[in-house]
This record gives structure tokens, C-alpha cells and sequence, in this order.
């Protein structure tokens, strides 16, 4: 089990310089008593200053960043011009350097339903140095636009990196919350990872895609300037042929370009990369993923590519969550549990990050993975080689909170509250890790509920002699 905070204290020595410090083993589950504003989430008005469009004609709007290449040297850079195509270049160079790079993108547009999209630009930068700050532009002449990243240091097995965990966000006053309590969080989240649900463009009539323009503006601010590793979910489907659009994900794909070839995918809804000491599997929830199906074996593949001397970390993104203690969307992920938590158990998968369920939730190390239809094994059950599953879909989205819980807590369920909020998930080396859950109504350093984590690979017999204190 995990040492988390708050029941039988005990000084745990964490390795390789880490300080003494004070937690506990928890047996049991905890439904939190924190009693949240019950008002809905309201959309900010469409003339806010976050939906603001930059000045100029034909100026870029709607940047963000995602890694370009499986192990962090390379960056996809992605804007729109709203009124012709433009330049579709990127200028990037090195901090203190005056030699300047340029690296030439594609130009894409789309039609969905009335709706008749921008220049969307995607730009992918090769051949980074590792752990360096670069400046980059896009744009042409007076609308050009200045930008910066940090490129994260060369994959290894102790090094530190923190990544910021948000998921179902929306563009509501919440949403807007949401994303400043991760920007002044002051552990600093580095990379952001996104388990799906981004603009909720489909809860609009027609599933008005102007919604996606204005989520892309409202997310600039913080996408420009660090990479957001995407999870496709529910509401980036937009299957909507009652009107005319039988295409599924149309409106992301043409959005949100990731670097799926580098991990020999055959699409963008499932991935991986590396980045620093992690190893990140994202999967999809909504393509097909049965037995022999391309995920399916893309993913038996994969696993026995990760190397835990190279990456320890092994974490799973996702959207609809295997383990889910909440009425709304229980056991929905159940069908995909049934076929990959073995696996995930098998090769000792860290922890998974899914959304779907707009409230907060974590679960001990467990596994279902007994049952065989005669022998009624079908209860989860301790098991330290399984992740822990934390579910993260509680961005602040329009559709508001879901507070119904089943009722008593299953054991497996660690700790439970419908509120909103991020994660701050911070790798300190091979054996450790650190995980934040903040709800939006605390300070920016307070943590609602927090978790060390050990790692799979490198700690099995810490697991054990924690487990008998």
C-alpha cells in the first residue's frame, strides 16, 4: 500500500537524500467532509479577457505546445490564423544565443456543420538540445508573436521532473480557477498531462466549433509555454451525424497533432513518450481496443519496450477510469479493465490517470484479476505489483461536479471528494515519487490529499516492509 497522510504515523527514510518525514499507512477509505459551493459551473462570458483575440490582422491565436518526438528533443508547435494561411514557419533559438533556427510546419482547415475553421499550423522542431530554454515566433511581420519553452533534461533513471495533472476542464469560471491554481502552484509543473475532455464544444447547440477557438485562447497562456501531452476523450468524439458529421474526433484531430509515429502507433489516440525518468503510455478510451484490434496490439508491443533502468516511472494516461466509487460512470470503464489491468499489473505500471468522473479520487494498489467465471474471485484486492488509479476529471468543466457516491466506500478507494481542482506529480528519483491533489478553494501550496509513491520496479521490498509496520 501507499504512504500517504494522516492515520498511524511512522518516520519513513526516503532514499538518495531525501528528508525524514512524517506519514502513515492507511487501511481505509476516506470520504472527504469538505463541503463545496453547490452552484454550476458557469461559462465565462464570451467577451472575457481570456477569450481575448491578439491584436492584428491575421495575428496567431490558440498556441500550445506538445512534445514532437518520443524522447523530449524534438516540440510540435500549433497556432491558427484566422484570416488566410500566412507564414506556417517557426523561428526558435537558444537562450543567449543570437543564431536563430527555422523549422516549416503544415497548414490545415476543416468544415463541421456552419462552422468553417481557421489556418491551423503545425510545426514540429527537431533536434533540441536537452534541459535548455528556447525562444520561438510565429507569425509574419507586425502580428509576429514571441513565445518560450524549456526543453526537459536527457532521459535517465534519477532524474527529477514534475508533471501538473488536470483533466475534463471546459471553459467555465471554475475551468479559469482551475488553470490559475496550477500556474501559481509553487511546486511548478513542468509538463502538463491531459486526460481528455478539453473544450466541450458538443454540450453547445450544433456543437459549435467556435467553442474551440475560444478554448484555444483561454489555454495559450499556459500551452504556449509548456508542453500539454493529450488523452483524447468523450468529448472530443463530435460524432454528430444527425447533422452531417459521421467523421469521428474531427475537430481534435485537425486541432491537436501528436507525435504517435515516434511510438509506432497507427493514430493519434494512442501514444507514448519519455520524458525525463517516466515512461507514459496514453490510451483511448473510445477507439476500439478489443482483442487483436490495433490498440490492442500496439499496447502488447509497447510494454515490452519500456525499460525501467532507462525510465522507472511506467504511467498510463487515460480517460474513463478502471476503478470509480462514484454513481455517475460507474464501472463504465469496466470492459477495458477486463482486458489490460493484467497487464498493467504484469509489468508493474506505476500509477494511471484517468478523467471522465468530474470529481476527485484515489485508489490503494488493487487488482480484479483473479475471476475466471467459476471460482467468484471477483473482489479487488491488496496488490502491490497493480498501479494505483487516480482520477483526475475534475477541471471545473460546464456540466458541474458529480457529488453521488456509492455508498459504503469500497476498500479500494482510498480517498473521495467532489470537488475541483489539479495534480502536481513530482518524480524525485528512480525509487520515489511525490503526488498533490489541490482543490481550488485552498491556498496555492496546499494539498487536499497527497501520496509518496514508490516505484514498482525499483521498491517491491519497500512495499513489503512498509505494508507490515
Amino acid at each position: 500500500m501507499e504512504v500517504s497522510w494522516g492515520c498511524t504515523r511512522f518516520v519513513l527514510v526516503l532514499a538518495v537524500g531525501l528528508i525524514f518525514s512524517v506519514a502513515e499507512v492507511c487501511n481505509g477509505g476516506k470520504t472527504s467532509s469538505f463541503v463545496r459551493n453547490d452552484d454550476l459551473s458557469r461559462d465565462m462570458p464570451i467577451d472575457s479577457d481570456v477569450f481575448r483575440v491578439p491584436p492584428g490582422y491575421n495575428a496567431p491565436q490558440q498556441v500550445h505546445i506538445t512534445q514532437g518526438d518520443h524522447v523530449g528533443k524534438g516540440l510540435i508547435v500549433s497556432w491558427i490564423t484566422p484570416d488566410e494561411p500566412g507564414s506556417n514557419t517557426v523561428l526558435y533559438w537558444a537562450e543567449n544565443s543570437e543564431l536563430k533556427n527555422r523549422a516549416d510546419g503544415f497548414v490545415l482547415a476543416y468544415k463541421y456543420f456552419n462552422y468553417t475553421s481557421g489556418y491551423i499550423h503545425h510545426c514540429t522542431i527537431t533536434d533540441l538540445q536537452f534541459d535548455t530554454k528556447y525562444y520561438y515566433e510565429v507569425g509574419i511581420g507586425n502580428t509576429t508573436r514571441q513565445f518560450w519553452f524549456r526543453t526537459p533534461p536527457e532521459v535517465g533513471p534519477d532524474v527529477p521532473y514534475t508533471f501538473g495533472l488536470i483533466g475534463d476542464l471546459g471553459q467555465t469560471h471554475d475551468s479559469n480557477r482551475t488553470l490559475t491554481h496550477y500556474e501559481l502552484n509553487p511546486a511548478k509543473g513542468q509538463t502538463l498531462l491531459f486526460v481528455g475532455d478539453l473544450s466541450y464544444a458538443d454540450d453547445y447547440p450544433f456543437h459549435d466549433n467556435t467553442r474551440w477557438d475560444t478554448w484555444g485562447r483561454f489555454i495559450e497562456r499556459n500551452a504556449a509555454y509548456q508542453p500539454w501531452i493529450w488523452t483524447a476523450g468523450n468529448h472530443e468524439i463530435d460524432f454528430a451525424p444527425q447533422f452531417g458529421e459521421a467523421i469521428p474526433f474531427k475537430p481534435y484531430t485537425y486541432r491537436f497533432h501528436v507525435p504517435y509515429k515516434a511510438s509506432e502507433s497507427t493514430t493519434p489516440f494512442w501514444y507514448s513518450i519519455k520524458r525525463a525518468s517516466a515512461y507514459i503510455i496514453i490510451m483511448s478510451s473510445y477507439s476500439a481496443y478489443g482483442k487483436y484490434t490495433p490498440q490492442y496490439k500496439w499496447l502488447e508491443d509497447e510494454f515490452t519496450k519500456v525499460n525501467r533502468t532507462e525510465t522507472p516511472w511506467l504511467i498510463v494516461l487515460m480517460h474513463c477510469p478502471f476503478y470509480n466509487s462514484y454513481a455517475h460512470h460507474y464501472m463504465e470503464g469496466e470492459t477495458m479493465r477486463v482486458m489490460y489491468e493484467p497487464w498493467f499489473v504484469e509489468y508493474k505500471v506505476d500509477v494511471v490517470f484517468a478523467g471522465h468522473v468530474h470529481a476527485y479520487e484515489r485508489s490503494e494498489r488493487i487488482s480484479n484479476i483473479a475471476y475466471n467465471i467459476t471460482n467468484a474471485l471477483c473482489t479487488p484486492m491488496s496488490n502491490p505489483s497493480a498501479p494505483v488509479y487516480i482520477t483526475i476529471g475534475d477541471g471545473g468543466n460546464l456540466e458541474g461536479l458529480v457529488t453521488e457516491m456509492t455508498e459504503p466506500q469500497p476498500s479500494y478507494s482510498a480517498f473521495r471528494e467532489a470537488s475541483f481542482g489539479h495534480g502536481i506529480l513530482e518524480i524525485k528519483n528512480r525509487t520515489h515519487a511525490y503526488f498533490g491533489w489541490h482543490r481550488n478553494q485552498d491556498g496555492y501550496a496546499v494539498e487536499a490529499d497527497s501520496v509518496w509513491l514508490l516505484n514498482r520496479y525499483w521498491n517491491s521490498w519497500e512495499e513489503s516492509s512498509a505494508a507490515a509496520l
